[in-house]
């Protein structure tokens, strides 16, 4: 089936109260959807929460907290930007996607590389709050930031390297703390990048045909009939992955994992109420990941206070 409804959410308050000329933009940034968000900000906020320190939580970990929303928030709207702007002629020609602001023409291929400049000066002003090792991290991210655009034009995994780029903060946030990557921080990145490849292979269900008919390459199309499997496997990796993870960083076991395990019970219910063929719950069970990174969120913050 497929999905003819704009992904545009016209009736956003942030919308409706912001000035006419201001609105595409706000738009191209994805500020009427803010959720999405969350699934590059807990990363972050996993690796943050999971790095060692002698002292316990303090003032500095709820600030290192602040200025990783604010850098997610600004990131997201660049690798957006960074999207639609490589993206425009495909946009055009997808009924989710043609009322976005570049192949709309309300904003020009130009404004949209200068608001891009502006979103990555801002996030530069954020990176900089922290040690260097982290801030040479958050540089190198941007290689993965403006090449996922291009891959699904070369590849079936285009899910594989947004899953790179949405979860590089669990490095960043691991080592804003202990100023040095480690074993579990790394194992953590893993297991994020499956679990992207698992709700972005569900994200991508409901483009399936339009991308066919365009000659887009995704997982979804990929995997085919088998896509609920495939994406069962990836989040029971993501399971272990975040587990093991935290076991290595010596977390406090009961309290993480049992987290972990409703955490992993989200997980199944999406899998297994999953409608591949009808767009509107593919969204819906996209969407619901934000309560499965709340609930390993929580898991990382009581594991480390009771460790």
């Amino acid at each position: 089936m497929t999905n003819t409804a704009s992904d545009i959410r016209t009736q956003s308050r942030l919308l409706r109260w912001a000035p006419p000329g201001v609105r595409p933009y706000l738009t191209l940034a994805r500020l009427d959807r803010p959720k999405p968000v969350l699934l590059l900000l807990l990363p972050c906020w996993w690796g943050l929460a999971m790095a060692p320190r002698p002292a316990g939580f303090g003032w500095t970990d709820l600030w290192y907290a602040i200025l990783f929303g604010i850098g997610a928030l600004v990131m997201r709207g660049a690798g957006c930007t960074v999207n639609d702007i490589l993206d425009r002629d495909f946009d055009g020609r997808v009924a989710r996607t043609r009322t976005r602001p570049i192949p709309s023409g309300a904003i020009s291929p130009t404004q949209a590389v200068l608001f891009l400049i502006a979103q990555l000066l801002l996030g530069f002003l954020v990176l900089v709050q922290f040690n260097s090792t982290t801030v040479g991290l958050g540089i190198a991210s941007l290689l993965v930031v403006f090449t996922y655009p291009l891959m699904k034009r070369v590849t079936w995994w285009p899910q594989f390297f947004l899953g790179l780029a949405f979860n590089w903060g669990a490095l960043v946030g691991w080592t804003a703390v202990t100023g040095e990557l480690a074993l579990p921080s790394l194992i953590l990145y893993a297991a994020g990048i499956c679990w992207t490849l698992g709700y972005d292979t569900v994200y991508a269900l409901q483009d399936i045909e339009d991308d066919a008919r365009i000659g887009i390459k995704s997982t979804a199309r990929l995997f085919g009939g088998a896509a609920r499997l495939w994406v069962a496997g990836f989040y029971a990796l993501t399971v272990l992955g975040i587990g093991a993870a935290g076991l290595l960083a010596g977390l406090a076991p009961l309290p993480f994992l049992l987290c972990l395990a409703a955490g992993a019970a989200q997980l199944a219910w999406q899998v297994a109420t999953l409608v591949p063929d009808r767009p509107a719950d593919c969204l819906v069970k996209f969407n619901s990941n934000r309560w499965f990174g709340l609930l390993v969120l929580a898991g990382l913050v009581a594991g480390r206070a009771f460790a």
